[in-house]
């Protein structure tokens, strides 16, 4: 297999480096080396950077109408590349096709939500709020905006960000994960197809070195992040600290509640997709299963137990598949200590995803279940973000919600039961950015916004739909008169409507 050098995109073009800092990329099916993507030192930074600054102004100037027709043509050729992108994300992240593809389509929902820009761009008009005075507001574009993605999903995290963004009559730089480059580069070739000008949208790939030049620079506005709170929090304060607009999303640890009135059967396949899907690297997914009552627990670890001892491991690109491997060794390495502190705390362990068979090459780590899960565990305090579910077990429901709002995340959570009551107390109780009632997976669709609570969130605006439009805008609101025949003479006090 040949190695692929992955370029940059900056100002419309593929810009191949030769010199300097690299990264491999992997198959982490594998675990060889299928490319060397460059980590951009400050100068290619300020390239990218100067590139989308120098494009803005005419884009800016561009009429919604239009940049909306951009994004339309964009729409269609992601349709027809849909296969495509779905196997290079596949390929460098290890998630199974099907669930490459369902990425895929959450991202091109957003596109289709960019679509609409002259509609949500309108902005507000008020007649005469005084004698022959109008008020009206509008929304402008930031200029310059930046996003910052994790590996976890090559493609549809972009695409929360930069549609929106270009879409209100910004100009972006995305700086994608250097583990999953692909996926990024094939987005900016399909959007020049598209028609977007040279400049508007543009792609570095790095590191730390890179997210720094980014945060610091003085022409970027705004930056979006989605990653883990460490991480978040660094980028929420050093943006603030360069005085820009920031929305960073971080880490989570998401419960779903079990009550005894459930439907077991159907909670039980909820959890095993939820967990287990995309090998539990996902912010979204649940890892803490909270159910009421030891009967109903008991039942629920042996419905589970046999399914994630079954669980179909293999090349994601593997039709049988069900859970592809780890992104990196170090990883997989990781997770597997998640598991021995969780073993060594003393919680019971009716799957040890250490013992099962996986495939011998690449960054495979089988699915683990915990029960008797201790608030006090490592493996219930942090998030481990991989093939792991914990089982905690309460006497109560409101037990349950004290334990789940105790918790230093706030991104996700469900409630799997049948009582129309419970449920919507849960909603209302629950301190959660995002809730499922019998869905485990509550993201939302693309003209609602996506966003935790707590340690899952820093900064003001959730992500995409109408919070975005929001973060990529700022709104100026106009008050005016025309001159007409009566005068009144100066007035010296606060001005008020009459």
């Amino acid at each position: 297999m040949s190695i692929r050098n992955i370029p940059h995109w900056i100002n419309g073009q593929a810009i191949t480096v030769k010199d300097g800092r690299f990264s491999d990329v992997f198959n982490p099916a594998t675990g060889a080396v299928t490319g060397h993507v460059p980590l951009a030192a400050t100068n290619d930074i300020d390239a990218a950077v100067t590139a989308a600054s120098t494009a803005w102004p005419k884009w800016a100037a561009t009429t919604p109408l239009r940049r909306s027709r951009v994004m339309f043509k964009f729409k269609t050729l992601l349709e027809q590349h849909a296969d495509e992108i779905a196997h290079l994300i596949s390929q460098e992240h290890g998630k199974v096709l099907a669930d490459a593809a369902a990425e895929f389509q959450r991202g091109l929902e957003n596109v289709e939500f960019a679509c609409g820009a002259p509609q949500f761009l309108k902005g507000e008009f008020s007649e005469n709020v005084g004698t022959d005075v109008d008020s009206y507001s509008m929304r402008q574009p930031l200029g310059v905006v930046a996003g910052i993605t994790p590996f976890n999903f090559p493609a549809m995290v972009p695409m929360w960000m930069f549609p929106l963004a270009i879409v209100c009559g910004n100009t972006f730089v995305l700086k994608p994960s250097e583990r999953v480059p692909s996926a990024s580069i094939r987005l900016a070739e399909l959007l020049k197809e598209a028609g977007l000008p040279d400049g508007v949208f543009n792609v570095i790939h790095g590191d730390k070195m890179a997210v720094d030049a980014l945060l610091t620079h003085p022409k970027v506005k705004a930056v979006s992040f989605v990653g883990s709170t460490p991480i978040a929090k660094y980028i929420h304060a050093t943006a603030n600290a360069n005085g820009k607009r920031v929305q960073a999303l971080g880490g989570a640890k998401n419960h779903m509640l079990v009550m005894p009135d459930a439907d077991l059967d159907m909670a039980t396949d909820a959890l095993m997709g939820a967990a287990y899907g995309a090998a539990g690297e996902r912010c979204m997914a649940i890892s803490v299963a909270v159910v009421v009552g030891d009967k109903v627990a008991d039942e629920l670890v042996a419905k589970l137990t046999p399914k994630v001892k079954n669980i179909m491991i293999a090349d994601g690109l593997n039709a049988k598949a069900e859970m592809g491997p780890l992104i990196t060794s170090q990883h997989r390495d990781k997770v597997r200590s998640y598991i021995d502190s969780g073993v060594e705390q003393g919680a019971k362990i009716p799957v040890d995803g250490r013992e099962l068979s996986t495939p011998k090459d690449g960054f495979f780590l089988a699915g683990t279940l915990f029960d008797h899960v201790k608030p006090n565990m490592k493996i219930y305090c942090e998030e481990i973000f991989g093939p792991v579910l914990c089982i905690v077990r309460v006497k109560t429901y409101r037990e349950a919600v004290d334990l789940i709002n105790a918790h230093e995340y706030g991104n996700g959570t469900a409630i799997f039961t049948r009582d129309g009551g419970v449920a919507r107390a849960f909603v209302s109780e629950v301190e959660i950015g995002m809730v499922g009632v019998n869905a485990p997976i509550p993201v939302p669709m693309a003209f609602h916004s996506f966003g935790g609570w707590k340690s899952s969130i820093f900064g003001d605006h959730a992500i995409y739909g109408p919070e975005g439009v929001r973060f990529y805008t700022r709104i100026k609101t106009v008050t005016q008169r025309w001159p007409n025949n009566v005068r009144s003479g100066a007035e010296f006090v606060m001005p008020t409507m009459k």
